[in-house]
Formats: C-alpha cells, sequence, structure tokens
C-alpha cells in the first residue's frame, strides 16, 4: 500500500494543534514567552506553554515561521515495517533499517523490503529499547561491517550497548556480532537508552546514551565516572577515541565528549561547518537542539526549560547557570525529536544546511533554518499523516527519508 501527499507552493498544510505524548497538561495560566518575529511568520506552535520560563536570548524558542516555496511530495513507500527505529544508507543507494524487537530490512528507494535480516545479540525491546540506531563502515564496500546501538539486558539490569558485524552477502543475516561497548553502569529501567550512532571524520563512533529517567539515575548525567547522559566518542573497537576531552583527567571517563544530556536521539554533523548538532528530549517542555563542543556540560538536570510531568519544578527550576550550556532551540511544550539529518542535497536548495528532526508526539517532521548557528525559522512537514515521526536521514539520491513508529517509510523529495 502506497500513500501520497503531495504539496503545492499555494497549499501548504497550516500548523495544526499537536498531540503531546510526553505532555498531557498544559498550565493555562501561563504566559507565551518572547518570541522572534524576524523570520516570514508567526511561530508554528500555537499551544500555550507549560512554564513561564523565559528564554535567554531572542530566537531560542518559538522563532517565526517560514514555508518551502518549491513544490516537493511527501509519499509512504512501505507500511510493513514493524517499529522501525534508525535508518542510514548503503553504499548503493539502498536503505538499512532497524526494528525495535532485533532485526533490520533493507528497503530500496522505492519502497521494496528484504526479509528481517538476523543475528544481532538479543535486545531487551521493552520500554523504549530494542535495537537502536545503526551506521555503515565507510569502507562496507569492502569489509560490510555495520555499527549498532541496542538496549541489553545483565544481571544489573539494562544498559545502552554497542555491537558490530558483518553482513551476510546474501544480506539475511548478521555475522560475527561483537559487543564493543558498553554505558555503564546498568540499571534496572526500561527508559531513557539515547541510541543514536554516526561515524565522524577521523572513523571513530559518536554515540548518545540517556539517563535512564529516574531521578536516583539523573545526577549521572553530571557525572564524569558514569557513562550514563552522555555523548561519548570511541573507536571501532569500542576503546576511548584520541583526542577526547577528558582522556588526561582521572576523575572521568576518557570516552566522554559530552555531559549534561537526558535522552539523546538526534545526532548529525552539519554539512558545511563540520559541527556536531544533537537533540534530546526534556520532561515536560525543555526539548533541546544543541551544538556539541567536546568537553561541555549541557545542563541536565541542573538547567532545564522543562517541568517534571507533574507540573513542579525540575530540582529548584533554574533554567541558566554559570559553566552550563544553553541550548541553541527548545520546544515548549515538547515535540519530542527523536532522529535528525541536515539536508545537503541541490534538488531544493532552500532547504540547504538546514535541520529536520523526526518529532514523536508532535507527529509531524520539523525543519529547522539555521544560520550562524542559531535557528532563524521553524516549518512543519507532514503533519497531516498522523505519525510518530522516529528516525530521517537524507538519501543518496537526495531525498529525505522518514520512519515512523506505525511501520511506514516515506520519501520526501522534490515534484
Amino acid at each position: 500500500m502506497k500513500l501520497t501527499i503531495k504539496v503545492l507552493p499555494s497549499a501548504l498544510v497550516a500548523a495544526t494543534l499537536l498531540v503531546t505524548a510526553c505532555d498531557n497538561k498544559t498550565d493555562k495560566a501561563a504566559t507565551a514567552p518572547t518570541t522572534d518575529s524576524s523570520a516570514a511568520g508567526a511561530p508554528v506552535e500555537k499551544k500555550d506553554p507549560n512554564s513561564t520560563y523565559k528564554p535567554a536570548f531572542q530566537g531560542q524558542t518559538r522563532i517565526g515561521s517560514v514555508k518551502t516555496t518549491t513544490a516537493y511530495e511527501g509519499k509512504s513507500i512501505a507500511t510493513d515495517l514493524k517499529s522501525p527505529w534508525g535508518i542510514t544508507n548503503l553504499p548503493d543507494g539502498r536503505l538499512l533499517i532497524t526494528e525495535k524487537g532485533g532485526t533490520m530490512r533493507i528497503a530500496t528507494t522505492t519502497g521494496q523490503l528484504s526479509a528481517a535480516i538476523t543475528g544481532a545479540p538479543k535486545v531487551n525491546p521493552a520500554g523504549q529499547g530494542g535495537l537502536l540506531g545503526i551506521r555503515v563502515d565507510p569502507a562496507f564496500a569492502t569489509n560490510r561491517i555495520l555499527y549498532w546501538v541496542f538496549s541489553e539486558q545483565t544481571a544489573d539490569g539494562n544498559l545502552t550497548a554497542v555491537a558490530k558485524g558483518k553482513l551476510s552477502g546474501d544480506e539475511k543475516s548478521i555475522e560475527g556480532a561483537t559487543v564493543i561497548y558498553r554505558a555503564t553502569p546498568a540499571y534496572k529501567s526500561d527508559l531513557h537508552y539515547g541510541g543514536r550512532i554516526l561515524i565522524d571524520k577521523s572513523g571513530n563512533l559518536v554515540v548518545s546514551t540517556g539517563e535512564r529517567s529516574d531521578t536516583v539515575t539523573r545526577p549521572q548525567a553530571q557525572d564524569l565516572k558514569s557513562a550514563l547522559g552522555k555523548v561519548i566518542r570511541i573507536t571501532t573497537d569500542g576503546k576511548p577515541a584520541a583526542g577526547n576531552p577528558f582522556a588526561s583527567n582521572a576523575n572521568a571517563r576518557p570516552e566522554i565528549y559530552s555531559y549534561g544530556h537526558r535522552n539523546v536521539q538526534g545526532l548529525a554533523f552539519h554539512p558545511a561547518t563540520g559541527d556536531l548538532w544533537e537533540n534530546e528530549f526534556g520532561p515536560r517542555g525543555g526539548d533541546e537542539v544543541n551544538r556539541i563542543e567536546a568537553g561541555k556540560n549541557y545542563g541536565w538536570p541542573a538547567i532545564t526549560y522543562g517541568l517534571e510531568y507533574s507540573g513542579l519544578k525540575v530540582g529548584p527550576g533554574a533554567t541558566q547557570k554559570d559553566g552550563l550550556e544553553q541550548p541553541v532551540y527548545y520546544w515548549d511544550p515538547v515535540v519530542s525529536p527523536s532522529g535528525s539529518t541536515f539536508y545537503n542535497s541541490d534538488s531544493i536548495a532552500e532547504w540547504k544546511n538546514n535541520l529536520f528532526l523526526a518529532a514523536l508526539s508532535g507527529q509531524h517532521i520539523v525543519r529547522l533554518v539555521i544560520e550562524n548557528n542559531k535557528v532563524t525559522g521553524e516549518e512543519r512537514l507532514l503533519e497531516s499523516e498522523g505519525q510518530r515521526f522516529r528516525d530521517i536521514t537524507q538519501g543518496l539520491d537526495g531525498a529525505l527519508y522518514a520512519v515512523t513508529d506505525q511501520g511506514r517509510l516515506y520519501r520526501i523529495a522534490k515534484k
């Protein structure tokens, strides 16, 4: 079954009220924070914020809206995936997709799906766990190596693990799968695993972890002896990568690249600057987009623009503190941003170097225009589809490809 929506310059779908899965209550007494009207239109978000917190600078939230003027098409090209979570490119232009239950699938750019690929280490798919982010070795054409993140159950609890293995010649199984890294300590929760993975220009793996959600583990996001709530950088053998910021610090784990994160499910390199950008979930409000710098502290749970799900403040309710980084952008209420990618094709020129994020509770794809490391415009794509978008990538053909929790694969490209 193939579903198609056609979007014309004169008929873009207007922004609608969001269904926020992580945000079931709205404080009607709260007032909207200061917004930036320098972009083309009013902010896309129309709902009241949960808090009365004020942004640290103009344009940090509720930036003015933009609309794509190029005619494009968003098409559901496959509907039979089983809870897909991660998507990446194979060298021949096909797409490799992870499924939460522990299998992988290969999809063509027209939506033909392979049988399930088996052989990965057993995952714990409960809650937010499962087979998560995935990347292909730069030398895949000769070595057929894959790297992926998954939730592993141990005697001490669950943890975020990184594995590698070889895709068999018949593309039916993973051979020689080996766990190369475990983000300890393990904890008996099935929430906040992080789970995205990139390969940097040096050939090292950049991986995100979560702080496992509970109040007792949250402080570990600030603990340099814990791998929870971090962006880590390791070799393809799972060792700390050379040049990491805490390599010479005896009181820190040498694999840590940045810290103070809640639950990072988006990692992307800017195609022009090479900078690492991430996005992470806030609680009730406070979803963030950050530009990651080595060794920096991104604040959770000491500062946040979100509230507890109960509506109470997180800790003292601070949003700024010396030595802690401010998000480039945040949302209140949440859109629940998961996978992300920068657009680097010439096909739709106005999207060049824009950041696209898969929104779960927001049920749309976020487009952020970024200039000089600041967000200058926001747009919502495919919101009429009613899908929980989980991950997004740019294909080798220049189109965007996105997967949804409901099992769909979308192709988004110029008409």
